[in-house]
């Protein structure tokens, strides 16, 4: 065959294709939105399973780290400084009462923040949720500590006070936990901040702070494992934003979250 008679077969072949219809545009459009109405669901729930994962190993590494401190300092778990009385660039409460807070205004380090210059100081980030619902920016926290008011993801049960003055015995040891209100053992240690804050708490620099969309919380437990509970009645969720806005009722708001995961096991 010529190449003029091939390329004459070529242009009849090309005259007879035909361009897709609307109809069959809007098939293939359809097609397309299905399967990415079945994929994305698979793809944001394995994103969320990864998320918790990653969540319960920085508490299993918090975990590991106050069991190293309190190797070091006689079987106490991360507590002090002394803090100062609230005001309105400092919203900690008393050194004592469970927070998420790792550094003071214009003082050192407190609670799991002792740990940033020991167990942790390779590893600082395990202080930070992966799963916030909010923006996080844990560099810029970090920078805070030492400075001013910085606040983690994990609110830490470093004693079970919600008064003034806090007693001494209220600093538990890892083999003395103590028992809480409710007669049982203080067991968990560490948890997944769930917070809604009033909008008048910006004024002490404290705002919402959730994660894992408020569904599950992980909970740091004091024989060191971490579990992943579920909180989809939000019972572990502390709510400051209804009723009436008392930034003073947080701490016993989050004691009460502490002491419904005690009966974990």
């Amino acid at each position: 065959m010529s190449d003029i008679r091939v390329i004459r077969r070529i242009k009849c072949v090309l005259r007879q294709r035909r361009a897709f219809t609307l109809i069959e545009l809007l098939v293939v459009i359809a097609i397309l939105a299905l399967l990415l109405g079945v994929l994305l669901p698979a793809l944001r729930k394995a994103r969320f399973q990864a998320q918790t994962i990653v969540c319960a190993s920085n508490l299993k590494s918090v975990g590991v780290a106050i069991y190293a401190y309190a190797n070091d300092y006689e079987d106490t778990i991360p507590f002090g400084p002394q803090a100062p009385l609230p005001s309105p660039s400092n919203f900690y409460p008393v050194t004592g009462m469970v927070t998420s807070l790792i550094s003071l205004q214009n003082k050192a380090p407190i609670g799991l923040g002792l740990l940033l210059e020991g167990c942790l100081a390779e590893q600082p980030k395990a202080l930070f949720c992966p799963a916030t619902d909010q923006h996080s920016d844990a560099d810029k926290q970090l920078s805070y500590v030492g400075k001013r008011q910085a606040q983690c993801d994990y609110y830490y049960r470093h004693a079970s006070a919600t008064t003034v003055p806090v007693p001494e015995t209220f600093r538990f040891r890892l083999s003395d936990p103590h028992k809480n209100r409710n007669g049982r053992t203080n067991f968990a240690l560490a948890m997944d901040v769930q917070f809604l804050a009033h909008p008048s708490f910006k004024t002490w620099g404290v705002v919402t702070r959730t994660a894992h969309r408020q569904k599950i919380v992980n909970v740091l437990l004091i024989d060191g494992r971490v579990v992943t509970t579920d909180n989809k009645e939000e019972q572990f969720t502390v709510d400051c934003m209804s009723g009436s806005p008392n930034p003073n009722d947080a701490p016993e708001k989050i004691l009460q979250a502490f002491e419904l995961a005690d009966e974990l096991r």
